[in-house]
């Protein structure tokens, strides 16, 4: 049996803008993956520099924090078995012209530059996604009626 684990999710602007927030939150619960947080924000200016550091200076930059800050985003915990895997595989390739039909940017996304949705790439990484948009208290644990059918 794997160890349940916490990832982090952000539901980009494109994917608030285009009412996909409910198809992919039931795409997640479908899998078994339980929400365990889940707020809708705007990402500011500080925010976002901190999220995005690793590609401060990358020509993209600039307008990578007019997008993210474009309108709301949905910032999402999920738990389960694999989480971090599991959401990655259902996520797609980046680029969303390499994405498969069935993953979230293969039925959803268009460009690269507006692939609807991020996940945390690691279980450290989704520990400090997870810190920079949600306080301890914000993080709810409760076991979910089905979890004894979907653990062996």
């Amino acid at each position: 049996m794997n160890v349940a684990e916490r990832t982090f999710v952000l539901l980009k602007p494109d994917a608030v803008q285009r009412g996909l927030i409910g198809e992919i939150v039931s795409r997640f619960e479908h899998r078994g993956l339980k929400v365990t947080a889940l707020k809708l924000v705007r990402v500011s200016r500080s925010l976002g520099e901190t999220y995005y550091a690793e590609h401060k200076g990358k020509a993209f930059f600039e307008p990578l924090m007019s997008y993210i800050a474009a309108g709301p985003v949905v910032a999402m915990v999920l738990e389960g078995d694999g989480a971090v895997a599991a959401v990655r595989k259902m996520m797609g390739k980046t680029n969303s012209a390499e994405a498969e039909p069935g993953t979230i940017r293969g039925d959803f996304a268009l460009t690269i530059g507006r692939n609807v949705i991020h996940g945390s790439d690691s279980g450290e990484s989704a520990k400090r996604e997870i810190s920079m948009f949600f306080k301890p208290d914000e993080i709810h644990a409760y076991t979910r009626i089905d979890e004894s059918w979907l653990r062996e």
